[in-house]
């Protein structure tokens, strides 16, 4: 609950700056100071908008802001908590492999690996490998995860002919760009990916611990060589709740 500090705070009337905004920017605060810790319950609508004067609508903007930025989530029936971080993902910037992001966040990864077999490309897989129709390929089945909370659950294809012995591959402690660098002399040179949000399906749910119908962050990637040659293509879909991801951009 909000204690030290709140009774020093006041909102600004006479700015431009809107009162929701304001008071959002204060939770925030106190979130980020330490103030508010992981699981705290926030006061209720009631009691914020008795203490700083402002009607429910402004109260409930500033909540509801913080709830879809990450800060807060709402439990049915028990109120508004403050959530776990958001880990900030940079794969959009630099090819590094998932354990290496992990570790350097100071997380500990872990992988389960939920398949590895022979299967037959299907349209969408055959065009991004450039492969002709009907082609086999090895499918690499993953969840991923940080402290022992599921992240990311992550579906990659390889052409099988090129590719059949990493079957034979423990992928659940070793990493696949370095199991192609080493096994056959292939560096990954660059990856084209998309994203896009999506609602979680039951399976998709179960397997990252969250409710169907909650937002995923899907990811597609197409990894190729110095050569322009496709060997990889994969489908992720990470926790929107705990993952965000930034992109810097540069004037020319």
């Amino acid at each position: 609950m909000l204690e030290n500090g709140m009774e020093e705070f006041k909102l600004d009337r006479n700015t431009p700056v809107p009162l929701y905004y304001q008071l959002k920017q204060y939770l925030i605060g106190q979130i980020r100071s330490g103030k508010l810790k992981v699981g705290d319950m926030l006061p209720t609508e009631f009691e914020l908008c008795e203490k700083f004067g402002v009607s429910r609508p402004t109260v409930r903007q500033a909540m509801s802001e913080m709830v879809a930025e990450g800060y807060l989530y709402r439990h049915k029936g028990k109120g508004t908590f403050v959530s776990k971080p958001k880990l900030e993902g940079r794969f959009f910037q630099k090819l590094q492999s998932y354990n290496v992001e992990m570790t350097q966040k100071g997380l500990e990864p872990a992988t389960e690996v939920l398949n590895l077999k022979t299967v037959m490309a299907n349209d969408e897989v055959c065009v991004n490998l450039g492969l002709p129709e009907d082609s086999l390929c090895i499918l690499l089945e993953r969840l991923r995860f940080a402290d022992g909370e599921p992240m990311v659950y992550l579906e990659t294809f390889m052409p099988y002919e090129r590719f059949k012995s990493l079957l034979q591959v423990d992928f659940s402690t070793l990493n696949l760009y370095q199991e192609l660098e080493e096994r056959f002399h292939i560096k990954i040179y660059r990856a084209h990916r998309v994203l896009e949000a999506l609602a979680a399906n039951e399976m998709e749910a179960k397997l990252l611990q969250i409710q169907p119908g909650e937002p995923v962050c899907f990811v597609t990637t197409v990894a190729y060589t110095k050569t322009e040659e496709a060997v990889e293509y994969s489908r992720a879909r990470y926790r929107g709740d705990r993952n965000k991801f930034s992109i810097d951009l540069y004037t020319e």
